[in-house]
């Protein structure tokens, strides 16, 4: 059966490529399996992360970003990681309202993945659904992500290009992503550029760029936009491509492409061994056991966790 939805996904079949997705987030048994497969297929299409503060109109720069690759002719991936639960609605339903036009035409492929009740694995199932969408044959690939903690920036290494998008106005949430933005930033975005601030952002940003140098020596160029004009895309797009050419012309490109892979490793490795350790119902009660003598305070965290690693 993977073989066929394996071909059926090379093939571009939006439904294979829908069901595939859904096996890797659930984590279904067959998921190593058809992922193993899909990998060989990999490599061809330009992934670009896409992350900052909630409210910086990440979902409008996307939905212009990715119309604006349709007009070139190529086939565009969405993956949009939701703070909320799909059952629940909210942002899930709030963003995608916006992609409504997009979401008719059949060269994109929009998913969310939410990230409550996800306990690890969510990086992992987004790298996955990224390979699913590279196998599929979509060009340009684009994951959106909420915020600059440390999953989100694990996520954006994993894309070609991260692109981190600020508003005028920041101030000291400037100086608070300070590091993010220096070890993900590929492109720094200031959105909704009609506002007041945008200069005082720029200059803020240059003064942070100024302090750092990154070791490919790119120099993150500072593009402003209005997304909901559909201003300053082209001008994004350009800034995303120059980026890309840079890393695949520069010495460190095989260093990072090394460091991802060893991430990935680590990632599956992790995720196998917890499964393995907690798999049967004895585990989980012998969990929930331990959980509650280190609550009573009657045992120590490190002590448990010695104790199911003997189990």
């Amino acid at each position: 059966m993977s073989e066929s939805l394996v071909e059926r996904i090379s093939a571009g079949d939006i439904n294979a490529v829908a069901r595939a997705i859904s096996k890797v987030e659930d984590g279904a048994s067959e998921a190593s399996g058809l992922m193993k497969e899909i990998f060989p297929r990999t490599g061809r299409a330009l992934v670009v992360g896409i992350t900052g503060a909630p409210g910086a109109g990440k979902s409008s720069l996307v939905d212009k970003l990715a119309a604006f690759y349709r007009t070139k002719g190529e086939r565009v991936g969405i993956i949009a990681v939701d703070p909320s639960s799909p059952f629940s609605g909210g942002a899930i339903l709030g963003d995608r309202i916006r992609m409504q036009t997009l979401s008719l035409d059949k060269g994109v492929f929009i998913r969310s993945m939410a990230t409550r009740g996800n306990l690890g694995g969510l990086a992992r199932a987004t790298v996955e659904a990224v390979a699913i969408l590279d196998a599929a044959g979509y060009e340009k690939i684009v994951v959106e992500t909420v915020g600059v903690g440390q999953d989100e920036i694990e996520i954006a290494k994993t894309a070609d290009v991260c692109v981190v998008v600020l508003v005028p106005g920041m101030g000291d949430d400037v100086q608070t992503m300070k590091a993010g933005i220096m070890e993900i930033g590929d492109v720094l975005v200031i959105n909704k550029a009609d506002r007041d601030g945008v200069l005082r952002t720029e200059k803020e940003l240059e003064a942070l760029l100024s302090l750092s140098e990154r070791s490919d020596e790119w120099q993150p160029p500072i593009v402003k936009t209005v997304a909901i004009e559909n201003k300053g895309i082209q001008e994004l797009a350009v800034a995303i491509e120059r980026s890309y050419d840079n890393q695949k012309n520069s010495p460190t490109s095989a260093a990072r492409r090394t460091a991802i892979a060893r991430w990935r490793i680590l990632e599956l490795l992790r995720e196998r061994l917890v499964a393995q350790t907690l798999n049967g119902n004895s585990a989980s009660e012998k969990l929930d056991k331990l959980a509650q003598e280190v609550a009573a305070k009657s045992r120590d965290p490190y002590s448990a966790v010695d104790e199911l690693l003997a189990k």
